[in-house]
């Protein structure tokens, strides 16, 4: 049975709002990308079309007259090739006419005009195979062309699709917010750099000769403090946590060094919490907390003020933290909890004389370390880190996915608070000889007992990292390109034209719900294989920078972070004003020079974190309590502050001084050196190397430092020779 083809206007109609313009409603499902631009009417045009086909893996279009007239002649289903194409439009006679080609799911279409007119629109991949990899210049180009000529139609086309704010060249005002204080910081900071960098170098080189000296300090009181020693292992465990989440994390626009000094904020926030146990105590009674009340104070104060962190960050960078990716929230997350588990275990190994609490787990080959296990067969704790991690990333999930994926994503960090106040409440309840009722013994159980808690973060941070891959994609048009060619091509293809293929086959009739499931379905294996291909194509970028040379690199990674940021930024914005920062223009210089392989003159300044002071807490009346299993803020805190009142004066001095140096430590030098040290500049000015080198050699920088002498190791790219010209 032959099936009725298609009339031009069932396709005009879903497609277009007329004869020469795209319908908006159509643009704005799943958020298209659109790119008008003005081309000849020849072959060239129809070859970027058949392009545009072939990335979208397609081997057919559909072709017809938009203007009212034709709209009862029948779709013709042409071959993608320009043959094909052009052998259709010549059946129409020699008077030119306004036409649109479209895949056959009609996710991307092409519209030409009669005149030089024509629109792209569809996914990132299907536009930049027509108009170039460079949509953002390709439309600021088209609107340039429209302002110079004053043609009202390619105004209006230029203002419909965005490529120019309404009013033209007469808005005098900008209707994106102003910058928040950490953003001030930053531009401060890119403006010392640049304006004077004799200045920056010796700052930088006191920075890395103070973190020196805390080193330094803190093994002193290693020596003198055994509680200090015992805390080191500790906190290089919670520094090993945060390199394990944030090196898969590759969709990430927090920097490492902003991770790093969440943790403090984190470690300073057990005070308050143990402040608020108290009170809680107080208020309850000494009965109902021995019946197993202190349990559950412990657990739902300590999860929730492992969060207060992330919000003491909003009136510093909240410009910043709206346009945060999802997976941002994890790591931030993550190192908020890292810093309470910290402060827990340097509080329990100082009250205990250096030994920390039973079973934890701060071994190097241990994924997440930081769990810990009373007994072989017991319940497991994945740490504080880990159960923070896991409900800011849920939360993540949804603050971010909510838009295209609906308000049904509110109900994963509702479930993920849950697992970690029941895993919690498992693991005290054990540690204390209580007995848990049948219900929360099922629900533990569904956790293995907390043991898959850590392969359920691992599972929110993939999610979250495909669904910030997803989002950045319809920014194409607001966004730089990565330089260099897109690997992986033919995965994405195959993937992309098996979801057109299958696309057209769900039926429109059936529920919505059943529909909606299939389309998803669909868009599963587009969206994995784009997003690897994405993370391929940085790999290559980088791989590329390291050929070039360490300060190349540093670029890169500085580059690809601050690019992710601002397409997040256009992501979550949704058509609305937002703060465009860092802006186009750095980041397409910085996308330059990478491109030539030239050296940085100034790169875009990071978006900072912010600072804060942690109020005092009057010190609770000492008990003679010492931790055993479980370890709880408010008896770990009171223990600390007996040991050190009993203790001698100058242990209990070094111990303070060891845990200031500790977090000290964490406040400056983790980030992306910005000067490395070239080998010219060593041989010729050896005072300024010298000043550079103590700059990036900060302690947490000495990653950095391998990975720049790594690049030594990498082959450099062959030069085309080039004849000189007679």
């Amino acid at each position: 049975m032959d099936v009725q083809p298609m009339l031009t206007r069932d396709l005009v109609l879903r497609v277009c709002a007329n004869s020469t313009e795209f319908a908006a409603a159509w643009t704005d499902d799943g958020r298209k990308v659109v790119a008008p631009f003005l081309a000849p009417r020849d072959t060239a045009l129809i070859d970027a079309v058949v392009r545009g086909a072939a990335a979208m893996g397609v081997e057919r279009l559909l072709v017809c007259r938009t203007r009212a007239e034709h709209a009862y002649e029948p779709v013709t289903d042409a071959p993608a090739t320009t043959g094909g194409i052009v052998e259709v439009i010549r059946g129409w006679g020699e008077d030119p006419t306004d036409l649109v080609l479209a895949v056959e799911d009609l996710s991307a279409a092409v519209l030409v005009t009669a005149d030089e007119l024509t629109v792209a629109a569809g996914p990132d991949a299907f536009v930049r195979a027509v108009v170039g990899t460079d949509v953002p210049g390709v439309r600021a180009g088209f609107a340039e062309e429209a302002q110079d000529r004053r043609d009202p139609e390619l105004m209006r086309s230029a203002q419909r699709y965005g490529c120019l704010e309404p009013g033209g060249r007469h808005a005098r005002t900008s209707r994106a917010p102003g910058p928040d204080l950490a953003e001030r910081l930053a531009e401060r900071g890119r403006s010392l750099r640049e304006n004077a960098p004799g200045t920056a170098r010796t700052l930088r080189a006191l920075r890395g000769t103070a973190c020196w000296a805390l080193l330094i300090v803190l093994g002193i009181a290693a020596v003198f403090a055994p509680g200090v020693s015992a805390a080191v292992p500790a906190a290089f465990g919670m520094l090993w946590l945060l390199v394990q989440l944030a090196v898969p994390a590759r969709s990430r626009t927090v920097g490492f060094g902003t991770l790093v000094r969440i943790v403090p904020l984190g470690a300073l926030v057990l005070w308050p919490v143990a402040f608020v146990q108290q009170t809680l105590g107080e208020a309850l009674g000494p009965a109902a907390m021995d019946a197993g009340a202190g349990v559950y104070v412990a657990v739902y104060t300590e999860e929730i003020g492992k969060l207060v962190p992330l919000l003491v960050l909003w009136p510093v960078a909240r410009r910043r933290l709206r346009r945060l990716a999802a997976v941002d929230y994890l790591l931030l997350g993550a190192a908020s909890g890292a810093g309470f588990h910290l402060a827990e275990q340097g509080l329990a190994a100082l009250a205990s004389r250096g030994a920390l609490v039973a079973g934890a787990n701060h071994e190097l080959f241990t994924l997440l370390p930081g769990w810990s296990r009373i007994v072989p067969d017991g319940p497991v704790f994945p740490g504080h880190a880990v159960l923070t991690a896991l409900v800011t990333g849920a939360f993540g999930l949804a603050a971010v996915g909510r838009r295209s994926h609906g308000a049904w994503l509110w109900a994963l960090p509702v479930l993920a608070a849950g697992t970690a106040a029941i895993v919690h409440t498992r693991y005290n309840a054990a540690a204390e000889g209580l007995a848990v009722d049948p219900f929360g013994l099922f629900l533990a159980a569904l956790t293995g007992d907390g043991a898959l808690v850590r392969w359920m973060l691992l599972a929110v941070l993939a999610a979250a990292v495909f669904l910030d891959y997803r989002l950045v994609r319809p920014t194409a048009d607001t966004t730089p390109p990565l330089p260099g060619d897109e690997p992986l091509a033919g995965l994405t293809r195959a993937a992309r034209g098996r979801q057109v293929r299958a696309g057209v086959r769900v039926p429109g009739d059936i529920a919505p719900v059943f529909r909606r499931a299939a389309l998803a379905a669909i868009r599963l294996p587009v969206t994995l294989a784009t997003g690897v291909a994405a993370m391929a194509h940085e790999l290559g970028v980088q791989w590329r920078a390291a050929r070039t040379g360490p300060s190349a690199l540093f670029d890169s990674w500085r580059f690809l972070r601050h690019r992710r940021a601002h397409a997040m930024g256009a992501a979550r914005a949704a058509g609305r004003p937002w703060r465009r920062y860092p802006s186009y223009s750095r980041l397409d210089a910085a996308r330059r020079r990478l491109e030539s392989g030239a050296p940085a003159a100034g790169a875009a300044a990071v978006v900072g974190t912010a600072a804060a002071a942690a109020a005092a807490v009057p010190a609770p009346p000492p008990i003679a309590a010492e931790p055993q299993g479980a370890a709880y803020a408010l008896p770990v805190l009171r223990s600390a502050l007996d040991t050190l009142a009993n203790a001698p004066g100058a242990e209990t001095a070094w111990a303070l001084v060891g845990a200031a140096a500790l977090l000290a430590l964490a406040v400056g030098g983790w980030a992306v050196p910005w000067s490395p040290p070239a080998a010219r500049t060593l041989l010729r000015s050896p005072g300024r190397a010298a000043m550079e080198i103590m700059g990036m050699a900060a302690p947490g920088q000495l990653a950095y430092a391998a990975a720049g002498l790594a690049c030594l190791l990498v082959p450099r790219p062959r030069r085309e020779h080039r004849p000189a010209p007679m």
